[in-house]
């Protein structure tokens, strides 16, 4: 990594020189580790400025609309690989030849069975219990099931860990989803690869065989590449941050799940899915595109723009064809969709729009998607979370293989009182 220097001054006095360090592509930073003995520290709420480790798993260039993983572009990724073949490369690095990825899709395929025993734990939630409850509470109580692969200084128990909750996430979820409808749990089939088996254990019954529709299945693999990882984002960092304190993976990866619950983050689908049911029907889109031109108006059109990517969401040219797709092949009659697809022809041609570059993005297909396949919006963060397992795993494992970690503990700005005397209750 390369290296040189800045000189900080402060009140026209050179106190400290800090280095400032060169990465293989983004902006440059100024490591302020030594900023400390200078009696000060740096404030940047929501780390906006700050960069919070190493790591060489992916790249983003938001004004440039640039997205890799390992350095292979997302669209290139998303058209050309597999949802495997990304988590291989996410967890190892490199592309896999055929043998390796053969391997590995094996391993995952025998790993995506739970225990008998935690199939009990969905029966202490209500019904009515949000998806993401479930998957919570289920997936941090996944390391009371395996207490020889805990130890996460061994490289060879961390890789066992990262298969197990790949594999066994879309089996939590899918029963998370049958559970909060009244259906009996679908177990895996081997013979089928990680899409089909999602879509088969979400919605086939006993009754009757169930089929997956190719064009479906696709469509479902692409949402967990596009979604797979994102930088340091609020999860990530959340699952990072939880790591630091040796915490063991299901829960970090639990912890991970919660932050990514929040509608600012993961939710942000199924916030456009109730955009569009709020909108209702086509008639009444110019009153709400005015409303959003509003500025005094606080309601907003989800789904449009990014924080990250300035200019057009990489992920989102690739999602918009498989919408387009999805939609052709099921040709669904649903208000909804009409009203998504009318949305997004005058987001693409409105001079106000494309003048502020509020393009769809990829939650805004991805939602479209997910609610023609007969997906319900409670499960939309669920398959977020799903999806971005692989992701945060490899920056949990990445972390724990670079030598002198330590324990998170940012800095504040105190701003409360000092130096109060304590009255005893009495007095008071």
């Amino acid at each position: 990594m390369a290296e040189s220097k800045a000189s900080l001054s402060i009140d026209g006095k050179e106190v400290i020189e800090l280095p400032i360090l060169s990465g293989t592509a983004g902006n440059d930073v100024i490591d302020i580790r030594t900023l400390g003995s200078t009696g000060y520290f740096t404030h940047d709420p929501g780390f906006m400025a700050t960069s919070s480790c190493e790591s060489a798993i992916t790249f983003i260039d938001g004004a440039k609309g640039i997205l890799q993983h390992r350095g292979y572009a997302i669209d290139d990724l998303a058209k050309k690989a597999d949802y495997l073949e990304v988590c291989y490369i996410l967890l190892n690095g490199k592309a896999p030849t055929s043998a390796e990825y053969e391997e590995f899709t094996q391993i995952i395929t025998n790993h995506t069975m739970v225990h008998q025993k935690l199939v009990h734990f969905f029966h202490g939630f209500l019904p009515d219990a949000h998806p993401m409850a479930m998957l919570c509470g289920v997936v941090g109580a996944m390391s009371s099931f395996y207490h020889s692969d805990l130890d996460i200084h061994d490289p060879e128990q961390r890789i066992r860990s990262a298969h197990r909750l790949i594999a066994k996430m879309p089996t939590i979820a899918a029963m998370a989803y049958k559970y909060s409808i009244g259906q009996p749990f679908v177990y895996p089939r081997n013979e089928l690869n990680y899409a089909e088996n999602f879509l088969h254990m979400m919605f086939s019954v006993p009754a009757e065989e169930y089929k997956v529709n190719p064009i479906v299945a696709k469509a479902m693999d692409r949402i967990f590449t596009l979604h797979a990882d994102h930088e340091q984002n609020a999860s990530t960092s959340t699952v990072r941050l939880a790591g630091s304190s040796g915490a063991n993976p299901y829960a970090c990866i639990a912890a991970g799940i919660a932050s990514l619950w929040g509608p600012a983050h993961g939710g942000a689908n199924e916030a456009c899915l109730n955009m569009l049911e709020e909108i209702g029907t086509v008639d009444r889109i110019p009153e709400y595109v005015a409303k959003a031109k509003d500025k005094s108006d606080p309601f907003r059109l989800m789904g449009f723009g990014h924080r990250v990517y300035k200019n057009f969401d990489p992920r989102a040219t690739v999602m918009r064809e498989t919408c387009h797709e999805v939609l052709k092949e099921l040709n669904i009659n649903d208000p909804l969709l009409d009203v998504a697809m009318e949305l997004e022809r005058i987001a693409l041609e409105d001079e106000y729009f494309v003048s502020k570059k509020l393009y769809p993005n990829v939650d805004f297909y991805s939602g479209i998607i997910l609610k023609a396949i007969g997906i319900p919006t409670s499960m939309f963060t669920v398959i977020f979370a799903m999806s971005r397992t692989v992701g945060w795993i490899s920056h949990w494992d990445e972390m724990l293989s670079q030598p002198g970690q330590k324990i998170g503990r940012p800095r504040q700005l105190y701003t409360g009182e000092v130096n109060r005397e304590f009255v005893p209750m009495k007095n008071r």
